[in-house]
């Protein structure tokens, strides 16, 4: 990877983004709530899970497809992953988080100077595009290959949930790097299987336009205890986190 292309995907990445993440909790907080997530192992095995069946298993391949799509410059193609992608929002609040989460970066990248104009006009022509859709249209524009995609968005989402855990928990900031970086490998490996699925590029080159047109057909989300939490949490008395 091109040391510019680093430095857009450390951008894209970072927390700072503001896009809003941080009101986001993507059902953590119904966890804590229910005392399925109570300490430093429980979180690590609830984000290792959540990265396994969700993350790994369908959010990541489907974003990968979706900048392949860019990649080709098949804005039908990357609307239509964007629409089934939101179809598979289990909750309210997932649903209404991505899209938020969507709409910011997007009106962030419309006034960032290297954004193409082209891409930046697709993007504004949907009514709502998710957070994958809009952060693979900045991956293919900036030429962020596919192994680093996947680890810079699967990382920022992990980073993510360690802050929101130490938000709510009783769990310091030592504690919570030390579940990142138990995470590592987990992130690295999801990233190249992602990267490396079928109809994918084996070169580790840029993000391939290949099998972009359709949801994959070994995708899966199924995580059934992730979306009662997520429900349960649209109703819970006290929270801080919009999802």
């Amino acid at each position: 990877m091109s040391r510019i292309a680093m430095a857009r995907l450390l951008h894209l990445s970072s927390q700072t983004l503001p896009i809003g993440g941080y009101s986001h909790s993507q059902g953590l907080e119904s966890a804590i709530e229910r005392r399925v997530v109570t300490d430093a192992a429980s979180l690590e095995r609830w984000i290792v899970d959540s990265l396994q069946f969700c993350m790994g298993g369908f959010e990541i391949p489907c974003l990968l497809a979706m900048a392949g799509a860019w990649d080709a410059r098949d804005a039908a193609s990357a609307a239509a992953l964007n629409d089934e992608y939101l179809a598979t929002r289990e909750s309210a609040e997932l649903r209404a988080a991505t899209v938020q989460m969507g709409h910011s970066l997007r009106a962030l990248l419309n006034v960032l100077p290297d954004m193409p104009l082209e891409t930046a006009e697709q993007l504004l022509s949907m009514a709502e595009p998710s957070l994958p859709c809009t952060w693979s249209a900045a991956a293919s524009a900036w030429r962020i290959e596919r192994v680093d995609a996947a680890s810079g968005y699967s990382w920022a989402w992990a980073e993510n949930q360690v802050l929101v855990a130490m938000k709510t928990l009783p769990l310091g900031q030592s504690a919570g790097h030390r579940v990142l970086l138990e995470l590592g490998p987990r992130i690295a490996q999801i990233a190249e299987d992602c990267a490396s699925a079928p109809g994918s590029s084996s070169s580790g080159g840029s993000l391939s336009a290949e099998g972009s047109s359709s949801m994959g057909g070994s995708w899966s989300n199924f995580a059934p205890g992730l979306a009662i939490l997520s429900s349960q949490h649209e109703t819970q008395y006290s929270r801080l986190f919009r999802s």
